[in-house]
């Protein structure tokens, strides 16, 4: 799997220097990029990337504040210093990313240094699932053969739950068969449900009487993200990830 990048530099010329190295070396996608802290955390946020490249100079937040902001919006994600800047705090930064370049270092070593931190322990597997409910026991032997298969047991329980919770979803509310798809890295666990069915799912009030409307609140509990994705020409993809320990 390709490792999944943002990169953080105020500076264009660097970010395309970085971005074209990135391209020649082949084991990377760089799904953003962003020239100030605000774009930063908000991108972090939405597209919660394997590795966020992070310069401390921005014009707008303060190494700590991004780096602690960040880390808020994608728990999961690696965080690699790629900076000009020879910071006083850079012993408590260290002990908060997976890296710390500065930038008069050979761009060689910066892509070799998140080739290790990101390009190892992955995985992918994905099952096709009918419209039926025995769709969801389905769903479950697949998660957990996979889980022992990659010797992630420790995440069983809570992959379990997310899984029954999205395809019963898909089965029951969308009325469409589905698509269970699972990946892993060093830093997180994602699920993926696609089905072709119509609707959202949302969280529904608390109930005392409602039998359906609970799991959602149990998958946001559970994760450390989860999200919706319109997939032009399939339907929706409904995704939840969970971390791995750093």
């Amino acid at each position: 799997m390709a490792i999944r990048v943002l990169l953080v530099d105020d500076v264009v010329d660097v970010r395309r220097l970085v971005r074209t190295a990135l391209r020649f070396r082949g084991s990377f996608e760089v799904v953003a990029e962003a020239g100030d802290g605000a774009a930063a955390v908000r991108l972090a946020g939405e597209t919660r990337p394997d590795i966020i490249v992070l310069d401390l100079g921005l014009p707008d937040l303060a190494g700590r504040e991004v780096l602690s902001r960040i880390r808020e919006r994608s728990p999961a994600s690696k965080v690699v210093v790629f900076s000009g800047l020879e910071t006083p705090d850079r012993a408590w930064i260290e002990g908060q990313v997976e890296g710390f370049v500065l930038k008069d270092a050979e761009l060689d070593y910066l892509i070799d240094l998140l080739e290790s931190v990101g390009g190892t322990g992955g995985a992918e597997a994905f099952v096709d699932l009918p419209l039926s409910l025995t769709s969801v026991a389905a769903a479950r032997r697949f998660v957990e053969a996979r889980m022992k298969e990659w010797k992630v047991e420790h995440l069983l329980d809570d992959a379990l739950m997310v899984s029954s919770e999205l395809v019963t979803n898909a089965v029951t509310h969308a009325r469409s068969s589905c698509r269970v798809r699972l990946s892993l890295n060093l830093a997180r666990l994602r699920i993926d449900v696609l089905d072709a069915g119509a609707g959202t799912p949302e969280p529904q009030p608390p109930s005392q009487t409602e039998e359906h409307g609970r799991g959602l609140y149990i998958v946001d509990a559970v994760t450390s993200a989860w999200g919706l994705e319109d997939v032009p020409g399939e339907g929706k993809l409904v995704w939840a990830e969970l971390a791995l320990p750093r």
